[in-house]
């Protein structure tokens, strides 16, 4: 071998070398960490670089905290650490510091979920966004959705909409219910945040560019063409471009209503819905008011739709608790819609003798806390009726976060779910068909897709 290319040997071998260094020294350093005046939970990092993820995000039932979690719990108490996402982070499943870090946002913890997830929502998503941008947002969010629940025609929509899905049903022995939650929900926030209804062509252009959009955000985060990640970030690219034309339009049909005096009852009613308000609010640029628009559809599509399949799944398994509907909140406790939120520690955090350093990333786990039996009595049944006792504001039960960053929208999520419940039973008795349990892979699905057996109920029994 020559003298020149014994060197080249050398120097890449020991660029190899020394990566492999850096990554196990980082990795492993964390674990060496003494603070003052607290010590870092225990804990175990895994391998180096990947941690224990893996382990972390291994499927498992969604009314069960999973193996994972219940292994590092029991050796380990509810609030350990480890190595996730690249980061050594704090996690815990204790109700008292969950509470703690929801309501230190801004001060003493930010938002900071993986870069990749970035990528798909976009540099200002709210979801993302933090300190004054996040507040913008929040504020804007706060004032729509006000503004929409005080408008009759909401309740109107969503009451034509469900009655749309559910006619769709009358000829039919059998239904994929959560594709039917989805189309409903989906139908619901497009009809609400653009005006637009599911006839229209845009409606099935986002809904397909969309489909694509969930299927990568919690993917393995290669943009390579062809992969889930890649396919994600063009699809929202092109729900971006759909978007902004909506919004040309919209902004040439305002100019124009200005410039004429005859308009007319049903243009006005056309566009007094949550783009409409969006577009007069000057507190947001151009590309914050697309990115809202995305995130709108992202929290009024899939997390509404998941709640409804888990409210269906379980009232199929308890005759007693649909006579009486009160299941919304135990759907949310026992079904665990949101697992966990990513946050980061701003500064050194002592919390209880616990020390949590600073850079490191803090996974409040819900899930945890909601199947607790020492929380939350028969912890690990479906018993809607603890409910007529049981706080739902307490911090025991945070199915939709907590601080300033609570969704926005959970009280639209409730009512939506309870009008659809009203049609159902008004005029449906159903059956699943086979085994089909909801799955945390993180993210809540199930395997078959909640396959339902109907039958439209008579009229003497309606």
């Amino acid at each position: 071998m020559a003298e020149g290319d014994s060197c080249w040997v050398v120097v890449l071998v020991g660029g190899v070398v020394g990566f492999i260094v850096v990554v196990v020294l980082n990795h492993f350093w964390p674990l060496l960490f003494k603070g003052k005046g607290g010590t870092v939970p225990k804990g175990s990092f895994g391998w180096p670089l990947l941690g224990e993820t893996f382990s972390f995000l291994k499927p498992h039932s969604s009314n069960s905290v999973g193996a994972f979690l219940h292994d590092h719990c029991s050796r380990y108490g509810k609030v350990f650490k480890s190595h996730l996402f690249f980061s050594p982070t704090v996690v815990s499943c204790d109700p008292e510091l969950n509470y703690f870090i929801l309501q230190s946002e801004g001060k003493l913890f930010e938002c900071s979920y993986p870069k990749p997830i970035h990528g798909i929502l976009g540099k200002v998503s709210m979801l993302v966004a933090v300190g004054d941008t996040h507040k913008r947002l929040r504020n804007a969010a706060l004032s729509l959705v006000t503004i929409t629940k005080s408008k009759p025609e909401f309740l109107h929509d969503i009451e034509d909409i469900a009655i749309q899905i559910l006619d769709s049903w009358k000829n039919k022995p059998q239904v994929i219910f959560c594709e039917e939650a989805r189309k409903f929900t989906f139908n619901v926030i497009v009809k609400q945040v653009l005006g637009l209804t599911p006839q229209e062509p845009e409606t099935s252009e986002i809904l397909e560019d969309f489909l694509t959009f969930m299927r990568g955000l919690i993917s393995l985060p290669l943009y390579i063409p062809g992969t889930p990640y890649a396919r994600a970030v063009q699809a929202r690219s092109r729900i971006s471009s759909t978007v902004k034309a909506i919004v040309e339009k919209r902004r040439a049909g305002r100019r124009n209503n200005n410039n004429d005096d005859d308009d007319d009852d049903d243009n006005s009613k056309k566009n007094s819905d949550f783009l409409e308000i969006l577009l007069s609010v000057d507190t947001l640029s151009e590309d914050e008011k697309v990115s809202f628009v995305l995130d709108s559809l992202l929290g009024g599509y899939e997390t509404t739709s998941l709640l409804m399949c888990m409210v269906v799944h379980f009232l199929s398994h308890s005759p007693a608790a649909l006579q009486q509907l009160k299941v919304i909140n135990e759907a949310l406790r026992y079904g665990n819609v949101v697992k966990f939120v990513h946050r980061k520690a701003l500064k050194d955090v002592k919390y209880k003798g616990y020390l949590i350093p600073s850079g490191w990333k803090v996974l409040p786990v819900f899930t945890a806390v909601h199947l607790d039996s020492s929380l939350h009595a028969n912890a690990t049944q479906f018993h809607p009726w603890r409910w007529e006792s049981q706080d739902p504001t307490c911090k025991k039960f945070t199915p939709f976060g907590g601080g300033s960053r609570c969704c926005p929208g959970s009280d639209l999520a409730k009512v939506e779910v309870a009008f659809f419940l009203h049609h159902l039973v008004q005029n449906f008795r159903w059956k699943t068909e086979g085994e089909d349990q909801p799955i945390a892979y993180p993210y809540v699905e199930f395997q078959r897709g909640l396959v339902l057996n109907v039958d439209p109920c008579s009229e003497t029994t309606m």
